[in-house]
C-alpha cells in the first residue's frame, strides 16, 4: 500500500514528507509502524448520575425507571410528604399551601436498621446504590429547629438516627435548617410547551401556625395562635449547636452531613428567617465546623435563584474546597421571589458550564435531577424525568 502511495511533494509538503519517513521505518525494519492517536489531555468525568425518589416511591418499578434512565445511583426520602397532605400530587414534587405538605411521623419511631438494610437489598438487586436518604422527619427534630424543652432528647435521637444509617451503609443524610421549610411555591403551564413548572409569585409570610415546623405538623393539638419570629442570628446559633452535637457521632458513623439551601431562597418565608438565602452563607456554615462531613447538598436550582452572587463562582470556590455532597441538577429563570422553574437545558443556568467547573475541581459525586417538568402526555412525571437523565447522560459524556 505504501509502496503504491502517490504524493506530490509540490502539493502536498507535509505528506511527502510523511510518506518519506514511513517508508524508511518499513526498509529498515521490516514491519508497517504503528501511529496512534494523541491522548486526550482533559480530565475524565468520574461524576455519576443518580435519581431521587420519594417514600411512596420506593418499589420496584421506580427503581427499574431509574435504572433504565441510566441512574447508577438514589437519593430518597423516607419522610413521607405525601400520606396526608391535602394539596400535594403523588405523581409530583410536593408543593402543599398555607397547610403545609400533611402530618409529620411518629416522634418515638426512629429509622431502624433493618428497614434500612432491606431498603438498601432491594435498591442493590436492580444494580443501584443508594448515595443519601434527604431530610429528617420534621417529628424528630422539631424541638431541635425550635430550641424547646425536648432539644436535648431530640439530639439524641438525631444521634442515633445517623448511627444507623451509617450501620446500614448510607454514606450521606442531606438536611435543612430550616423553620419554614419549603413553602410559598406555585404551580402554572410555564414551562416550554406548556409543561407544568413550579414557582414562586412573591413573598410569602403568612405566618407558621404553632403545631408546625419544615413545612409539616407535628402537633394537630397545638394551642391556637402562631409561631413567633426569630432573629437569623438565633437561627445561625441553633444550627451551631444541631452541628456541634451530630458531627462528632457522623464522624464515627462515616456520614456526611449536607445542607441543602434554603429554598425558596427569599430573605423570610412565612415570617421566619433562612439560613442559607445567598450563597455566599455556605461558607459560613462550612466555616463553623472544618469537619468533612459537614457538607453541602448543593442545589443549583436554588442556588440560581438567589439575589447575590454568582453560580459559577459558588460552583467554583466550593467544589474546589472538595465540600459538595451531591449536587441538585435544576435550571430555572429569574430570581427570588419571582422565579420559574424549567426544563434543565433552557433556564439562566448554562448547565454544560458548571459541569465542567465540577469536574475541573475533581467532583466525583452523584447528581441528581431536580424538579423536572411535567410533560404532557400520560406519565408526566416519569416523562420528564427521563428527559433531564438522557441530557445529563449526554452532557457527562460530551465532557
Amino acid at each position: 500500500m505504501w509502496r503504491n502511495a502517490v504524493c506530490d511533494p509540490q502539493q502536498h509538503p507535509r505528506r511527502f514528507r510523511f510518506f518519506n519517513i514511513v517508508l524508511t521505518c518499513e526498509v529498515a525494519t521490516g514491519h508497517r509502524p504503528v501511529f496512534r492517536t494523541r491522548k486526550n489531555t482533559q480530565p475524565k468525568s468520574f461524576m455519576k448520575l443518580g435519581f431521587g425518589l420519594y417514600r411512596h416511591q420506593l418499589n420496584a418499578d421506580h427503581f427499574r425507571f431509574a435504572r433504565q434512565c441510566g441512574a447508577t445511583h438514589l437519593v430518597v426520602h423516607w419522610v413521607d410528604y405525601f400520606r396526608s397532605s391535602r394539596s400535594n400530587r403523588p405523581d409530583d414534587q410536593p408543593v402543599g399551601d398555607d397547610a403545609g405538605w400533611g402530618l409529620a411521623g411518629d416522634p418515638d419511631r426512629l429509622w431502624s436498621f433493618e428497614e434500612l438494610a432491606l431498603l438498601k437489598e432491594e435498591v442493590g438487586a436492580h444494580g443501584l446504590q443508594i448515595e443519601a436518604i434527604e431530610n429528617f422527619d420534621p417529628a424528630h427534630w422539631y424541638d431541635v429547629l425550635l430550641d424547646g424543652p425536648k432539644k436535648a432528647q431530640q439530639l439524641e435521637n438525631l444521634k442515633t438516627i445517623v448511627r444507623t444509617v451509617g450501620r446500614a451503609g448510607i454514606p450521606i443524610i442531606g438536611y435543612n435548617f430550616s423553620l419554614a421549610g419549603v413553602a410559598g411555591r406555585v404551580k402554572g403551564p410555564w414551562g416550554r410547551g406548556g409543561a407544568e413548572v413550579v414557582g414562586m409569585d412573591g413573598p410569602c409570610d403568612q405566618p407558621i401556625p404553632h403545631g408546625m415546623i419544615w413545612n409539616m405538623v407535628y402537633d394537630r393539638n397545638a394551642a391556637a395562635g402562631n409561631l413567633a419570629p426569630v432573629t437569623t442570628e438565633e437561627l445561625w446559633r441553633r444550627h451551631g449547636e444541631f452541628l456541634d452535637a451530630l458531627l462528632p457521632v457522623a464522624e464515627e458513623a462515616g456520614v456526611t452531613l449536607a445542607a441543602h439551601p434554603d429554598d425558596p431562597p427569599a430573605a423570610t418565608v412565612r415570617g421566619q428567617p433562612r439560613l442559607v438565602n445567598q450563597p455566599q452563607l455556605y461558607q459560613r456554615l462550612i466555616d463553623r465546623h472544618p469537619s468533612p462531613r459537614n457538607a453541602l447538598e448543593f442545589c443549583l436550582g436554588t442556588l440560581a435563584e438567589m439575589t447575590d452572587g454568582n453560580i459559577y463562582d459558588a460552583a467554583e470556590s466550593y467544589s474546589r474546597q472538595g465540600r459538595l455532597a451531591y449536587v441538585h441538577f435544576r435550571n430555572v429563570r429569574g430570581k427570588a421571589p419571582h422565579y420559574r422553574e424549567t426544563f434543565v437545558d433552557e433556564g439562566d443556568l448554562d448547565m454544560l458550564r458548571v459541569l465542567r467547573i465540577l469536574q475541573r475541581n475533581g467532583f466525583a459525586g452523584v447528581l441528581i435531577p431536580d424538579h423536572a417538568p411535567q410533560m404532557t402526555c400520560g406519565a408526566p412525571w416519569h416523562a420528564g424525568m427521563a428527559y433531564a437523565c438522557g441530557w445529563m447522560q449526554a452532557a457527562l459524556q460530551a465532557l
